[in-house]
């Protein structure tokens, strides 16, 4: 159950442990002289203390088979397997970044210390969340350096004179302001620093009205001055490029296509790897077999062989397990989605519970439900997360199961189409979904609102 929840990137990983600490089990496609059937008949007890060598069938680790039968591939697997690592490039740090900025600045002894302090207290976004006078009591304490609030204020400057613009500050607001004060000067550049300054709670409530009085402007230079803050980065940490923070490249377990309109599902190669019984392991057994006076170490030799020889075949037996139970629960699912797979319209994606896949393929709710929380197939219509293709049904007025899916969609287009002057409140969504065919409450209608990430209705309201 473990090897199952692992997606194809993280297998691997586990893959590459077991076969370093196991010497009998070997990857690659070359085959051993005399490779292993690994029995069943032979006792699993892997306490030295319990078994004797001579209790050991050595003939069923040294089967004459040529391929057994866990080498026995299914025709279900993509070609895929010649990559198997993503490469990163080398780079400092976003902190580093900053500190060789630091270097070309003038600073005494004890603000060079404050600034590098400052900078190791910036956030992977570029800002520094804590209070000047908690910076204050942890530069005395970690530091050793006793200074006043002023002082780290003067320092803080210089550090939000840095690249990337915006970095260093501690809220929304001064991250916008520095940025604006970092551009040639315009009409424009000096009203939306204005609005920013005075009237920042009223810009982000977006009371246009209010704003156009309380600053004496025209609604077209209000726009050209929003225009201009919309242009800013509100996470100057994320647009470093040499910011050295993992990123996940997400590797597809899964790949369908439609070929000759039919859907054609593969598991990533990736997740079939070649294994084999060490040969060096195997002659080991068969020389302890022929030779007429069996040591004490030797024996101890053969019941130490017979453990590892136990942990490969259990691995072994355990991968293959994973990659039939991988692939019949997402050709479960591929069916039963087959029109969106066909189509790419998540309007004809059908309600679909775990229960619904585990009741057609036989197996735990939770088997389905690792595969479906880690893993990734990769469409026609991009790469998408197993569990997206999950939702709860619900009656429309014709008494039919429709996808709660099918519903945010329509709810994302009817907003994406809405006069941005007027936007429309989640009541008038709720009476619009109804005239569809969708019968919601206000309430609902608002709860997927927010999963889809859309702001209400005043929120959205542009000038």
């Amino acid at each position: 159950m473990k090897l199952i929840q692992l997606p194809t990137q993280a297998f691997e990983q586990r893959l590459k442990q077991e076969l370093e600490e196991n010497p009998a089990l070997e990857g690659g496609k070359e085959k051993s002289e005399i490779e292993d059937e690994f029995g069943d008949t032979y006792d699993d007890n892997t306490d030295n203390e319990s078994i004797n060598a001579e209790d050991i069938n050595i003939d069923e680790y040294l089967s004459d088979d040529e391929i057994p039968d866990y080498r026995t591939k299914a025709n279900n697997y993509s070609s895929d397997d010649d990559e198997k690592s993503v490469p990163y490039a080398a780079g400092i740090s976003f902190n580093q970044y900053l500190i060789g900025q630091l270097n070309t600045t003038y600073l005494n002894e004890e603000e060079w210390s404050i600034a590098e302090f400052l900078v190791g207290s910036i956030d992977e976004s570029g800002y520094i969340r804590r209070p000047i006078a908690d910076i204050l009591d942890d530069l005395a304490f970690t530091q050793n350096i006793y200074t006043e609030e002023e002082t780290i204020e003067k320092v803080l400057q210089v550090v939000q004179e840095l690249d990337p613009p915006g970095v260093g500050a501690r809220s929304l607001e001064e991250c916008l302001i520095i940025q604006l004060k970092r551009k040639e000067v315009t009409p424009s550049i000096e009203l939306a620093i204005s609005v920013l300054e005075k009237s920042f709670e009223q810009f982000t409530k977006k009371h246009y009205k209010k704003l156009i009085q309380k600053h004496g402007v025209t609604q077209e230079e209000l726009k050209t001055a929003i225009s201009e803050i919309e242009k800013l980065n509100p996470k100057p940490g994320g647009s470093y490029s040499g910011n050295n923070r993992i990123v996940e490249h997400v590797v597809p377990d899964f790949s369908i296509k439609i070929v000759e309109g039919e859907l054609e599902l593969n598991l990533n190669g990736r997740n079939a790897p070649e294994l084999h019984v060490s040969k060096e392991y195997s002659n080991m057994l068969k020389g302890y077999k022929d030779a007429k006076d069996k040591s004490k170490s030797q024996k101890d030799t053969v019941l130490f062989i017979k453990q590892k020889l136990d942990a490969a075949k259990w691995f072994i037996d355990a991968i293959r397990q994973r990659q039939q139970t991988l692939f019949i629960t997402m050709n479960a699912i591929m069916h039963y989605q087959k029109e969106y797979f066909l189509t790419g319209d998540e309007r004809n994606l059908r309600p679909m519970i775990l229960k619904d896949i585990a009741d057609q393929i036989q197996m735990d709710v939770s088997t389905v439900s690792r595969v479906a929380n880690s893993k990734y197939v990769d469409t026609p219509y991009g790469t998408k997360l197993i569990k997206e293709y999950f939702s709860e049904s619900m009656k429309n007025e014709q008494g039919e199961d429709v996808s709660t899916r099918e519903i945010k969609k329509i709810l994302e287009t009817v907003i994406s189409e809405e006069e941005k002057k007027k936007p429309l409140t989640d009541d008038k969504l709720a009476a619009i979904l109804k005239e569809k065919g969708y019968p919601i409450a206000r309430r609902t209608v608002a709860k997927y609102r927010e999963q889809l990430g859309i702001p209400v209705a005043r929120l959205r309201k542009q000038i």
